[in-house]
This record gives C-alpha cells, structure tokens and sequence, in this order.
C-alpha cells in the first residue's frame, strides 16, 4: 500500500474532495474517472512513476496517456 505525498493540509483535503486521491492511493488504486481509471495498481515501470503515483493517484498507464 503507498502512502501519498505530504503537503500543507488544505492541498490534501482538495484533491480528495475534488479526486478522491487519498482514498485512491490507500486503496492501491487509480484516481476515479474522468481524471483517471479507478483500477487496480498492478506495478510502475520506474521509481519516478511510483513516486508521481504517490503524488497524483495515478496509474501507470494514466501517467503515461496524461503525460505521454
């Protein structure tokens, strides 16, 4: 299970109510849709993937479709 990424209070408290990033990451999950898929975290390809995941909430495969 990853942790998210520290940040001054309010910042996490948005992209929950707005993503539902911290319950994704918890979860071992992607940010829901339209940000992003709502599955399953099945491995990153790098270190910075995983770490941006912990930052987003997003996939592998949504990092790379937002980010190309």
């Amino acid at each position: 299970m990853a942790k998210p990424s520290a940040k001054s209070k309010p910042i996490p408290d948005l992209l929950e109510s707005l993503f539902g990033r911290t319950k994704a990451i918890t979860s071992n999950k992607c940010v829901p849709p339209p940000t992003g898929c709502g599955k399953d975290i099945t491995g990153f390809k790098d270190g910075l993937s995983r770490q941006e995941y912990t930052i987003s909430g997003l996939c592998q495969q949504c990092q790379d479709s937002i980010f190309g």
